[in-house]
């Protein structure tokens, strides 16, 4: 499959993110998110960033894992995957998030859930990686965005053409 799951999560273990691609059990979902959040927390900075053979997941799949400030990004992947190729994915993540809120922060994934899903899913859609180049997630989400602002803007307009129509 590739990716099976992508978390973002606090120094205190709170999900910030949370994205599955493989189906969990909606009940098993926050015992999954607490177990990743503890094996890697618990792992001293000297260490690498990949941990095989979890109770949950088995040892099919690798936690391959960056911290970053107050935030943990914690991918749950195949062990076909490359843990230098995902590690360079979580960078381009975080620089992608980086870019569209000019010094990420963890209030910005907290008020921004629909933005950060969506540059989210034009890098991962699946569990497939789609895009790794930064400039193409950043002109596909800020498209997007100027697309939406369009449509909103002309939507107003039509609003007020209507309301000076049923004046007259």
């Amino acid at each position: 499959m590739g990716i099976h799951s992508i978390m973002v999560v606090n120094n205190h273990g709170q999900p910030r993110l949370i994205k599955f691609y493989k189906e969990i059990p909606h009940a098993q979902r926050e015992s999954v998110v607490r177990e990743a959040f503890a094996l890697v927390s618990k792992r001293p900075d000297s260490v690498c960033n990949f941990l095989e053979g979890t109770e949950y997941w088995g040892s099919d799949v690798r936690l391959i894992y960056r911290h970053y400030a107050t935030l943990y990004f914690i991918f749950a992947v195949d062990t076909a995957e490359s843990e230098l190729g995902i590690l360079d994915l979580i960078q381009v993540f975080v620089e992608a998030l980086d870019k569209c809120f000019e010094n990420v922060c963890e209030l910005d994934l907290i008020f921004h859930v629909d933005k950060i899903h969506h540059i989210l899913d034009e890098i991962v859609m699946a569990g497939m990686v789609l895009e790794t180049s930064l400039k193409e997630i950043l002109k596909a989400v800020n498209g997007t965005l100027k697309h939406a602002r369009d449509t909103q803007a002309q939507a107003e307009q039509n609003t007020k053409i209507g309301e000076n129509r049923t004046r007259k």
